[in-house]
């Protein structure tokens, strides 16, 4: 019933919300974007761990890396296994979403699609610079554990939330708070992230409401990218002493310096400054734009991302291609498909193919007349 009903809007040139249509020409290979935290949700990958063998081989690699630096399997996580630590924990949810991204992107690439360059937001860093080449899995690894980590030292120490201004005028209402307050990202030209202590960051919020304006605060409990993070700076330091860049086979485009980035600076002290600098994300998109990049996929268990992307793009005038990979409470697989359907109605070469098992040796020849629209 349900195909019989999605054919009927094709049919009908009716727009429907798990079809893509309207096949475009093909486009430059896309840039892949790999988000902070913040897209989780609880039985997010199962279905594709069990259904999708490129999916849980590389999800099993990222594991056997973490395993080293964690005293708990990420697949129990996930599975919400008894006895495993929960998901809401910054020191556990950052090592899941980074196996969870990095698996991702493995099976867009086994679908054909390979990106032209990679970008992260705050830690979606470390699975840009994995998939670009630039870290081994070890050092990735020891990466995401210790950051988020260290992060436990300033628990409950700050607030954080989006607001859709553009950044200079969010800097010009904070300067009263006298760095109490302060932005940790910006997003797009009407996207930027505020945050710091908790009482300056409700009466802040008041204040934007009287206001009409909307502050949608987020529901972490750990303050990346601002003065709290200074503490933890030399134990950071210490702990990623052992990690070695490596040359990718795909440029990275860092949000710490706005721009494209040699991958030998990836060390210790780079990803210091991935955790206390402001992310400028905003900023690299529009220096990918301005390169010629047009087609951005958000590898992650949900876009939250995009908005940014858009707007980026539509400030500059640019026809943009913004698509996800799985989006929350809805069926992995599903999302998945839908995700490559939508990709390939816009020019990139899916390989079917690899996708759709028959399960027989019993394939038909289509007719050779040309089909009737």
């Amino acid at each position: 019933a349900g195909l019989t009903a999605e054919l009927g809007l094709i049919a009908a040139a009716r727009p429907s919300a798990v079809t893509a249509a309207d096949r475009a020409d093909t486009p430059a290979a896309p840039v892949f974007v790999f988000p902070g935290q913040g897209s989780q949700w609880p039985g997010m990958a199962v279905r594709l761990l069990d259904s999708s063998p490129v999916f849980a081989r590389s999800f099993g690699e990222c594991a056997a890396a973490l395993r080293e630096f964690v005293d708990w399997d990420p697949h129990d996580v996930v599975r919400d296994a008894p006895g495993a630590p929960p998901l809401d924990r910054v020191d556990v949810v950052q090592p899941i979403l980074w196996s969870v991204m990095v698996s991702l992107a493995e099976l867009w690439r086994a679908a054909g699609v390979e990106p032209a360059a990679v970008v992260g937001h705050s830690q979606g860093e470390v699975a840009a610079a994995t998939v670009a080449g630039a870290l081994s899995l070890t050092d990735a690894a020891r990466i995401v554990v210790r950051r988020s980590a260290a992060l436990l030292r300033i628990t409950g120490q700050g607030a954080m939330g989006s607001v859709l201004l553009p950044p200079e005028q969010v800097r010009r209402d904070l300067a009263p708070w006298d760095g109490a307050l302060g932005v940790l990202a910006v997003n797009g030209p009407g996207q930027t992230i505020v945050g710091g202590d908790p009482e300056a960051f409700a009466r802040l919020t008041e204040q934007y409401a009287e206001a009409g304006v909307g502050l949608r605060a987020s529901r972490a409990d750990v303050v990346s990218h601002c003065a709290p993070v200074e503490v933890v700076r030399d134990e950071l330091l210490a702990a990623l002493a052992p990690v070695r860049p490596r040359k990718p086979a795909v440029p990275f485009w860092s949000t710490v310096t706005g721009g494209l980035l040699d991958p030998a600076v990836l060390d210790a002290d780079y990803w210091y400054r991935n955790l206390r600098q402001e992310v400028r994300f905003g900023e690299t998109v529009r220096q990918l734009l301005h390169a010629g990049h047009s087609t951005f996929v958000e590898i992650s268990p949900h876009p939250v991302l995009a908005t940014g992307l858009t707007q980026n793009a539509d400030a500059l005038n640019v026809p943009a291609v913004v698509l996800g990979s799985l989006r929350r409470d809805r069926d992995d697989v599903h999302s998945i498909l839908a995700s490559l359907g939508e990709a390939w109605t816009h020019g990139l070469p899916v390989r079917w193919d690899r996708i759709i098992q028959s399960g027989s040796d019993d394939w038909a020849d289509v007719p050779t007349y040309a089909f009737h629209r």
